[in-house]
Formats: structure tokens, C-alpha cells, sequence
């Protein structure tokens, strides 16, 4: 960092990351980051779900993180809260999963059963 505009833009670029944590819009992701979960990947889960939505400029997504969920086994997991819709928790995530979800289930309103809990994947 050498000049101001320089400082500016990374104030900027923290102000967004955080807005995006702390939006109040409908939509709803909470990360379950208890220690099972962190160890399993939870933290990366974060990274590439707000990467995700930065990079496609969504700020009404509100996203919060949890302890355990008591599903050590399925970590990471998120849940995915629409008002007037039943909540679907996902679980055995990764980045490339976690950019899928926002895609699909954020976008456009399409759940991927592939990782969601109850649709296949308690085995």
C-alpha cells in the first residue's frame, strides 16, 4: 500500500465483505462452524460462499455461522433459509459445492438435492 486511493479501495472492498455478513435481506445462509465443521472445512465453505457472493454482486444475502449442528459425520454444512420456503440444509460441501448452492439455490431458487440432507445423502 503506498497511496491513499490505494488505502481506499481496501477499505471499500472490507466494507462490502463485511455488508454482505451483516445484510438484513430475506435470504439466509448460516455455516456451521463448530470446531467438528472447521476441521472438516467450514472456514474454506466461507470463503468461497462470500467470494460467491461478491463476485455476483448479491448484498440482500444475509450469512451467519453457527456451532455444531450435532451431524459431525456430514460436516461442513450450511442452511439455506428463503422466507415462505422450508429451509434445506446441505451437507459434505466444498468451495466448487458451496458456488453450486449459491448458483442454483440462490440465484435461481433450485435446490441441488445432490448435497442437500434428505435428499440422498444420509448414507
Amino acid at each position: 500500500m503506498k497511496t491513499r486511493e490505494e488505502l481506499r479501495a481496501i477499505r471499500e472492498r472490507a466494507k462490502a465483505a463485511l455488508a454482505v455478513r451483516d445484510s438484513e435481506g430475506g435470504l439466509r445462509v448460516v455455516v456451521a462452524m463448530g470446531t467438528c465443521g472447521i476441521a472438516a472445512g467450514a472456514r474454506e465453505i466461507m470463503g468461497a460462499l462470500l467470494d460467491e457472493l461478491s463476485s455476483r454482486g448479491l448484498s440482500d444475502v444475509s450469512v451467519t455461522q453457527t456451532g455444531c449442528r450435532g451431524l459431525c459425520d456430514r460436516e461442513p454444512m450450511v442452511e439455506v433459509l428463503i422466507p415462505g420456503r422450508p429451509g434445506v440444509s446441505y451437507c459434505r460441501l466444498t468451495p466448487q459445492a458451496m458456488r453450486r448452492i449459491v448458483a442454483d439455490h440462490l440465484v435461481n431458487g433450485q435446490v441441488v438435492n445432490e448435497y442437500a440432507i434428505g435428499a440422498g445423502t444420509e448414507a
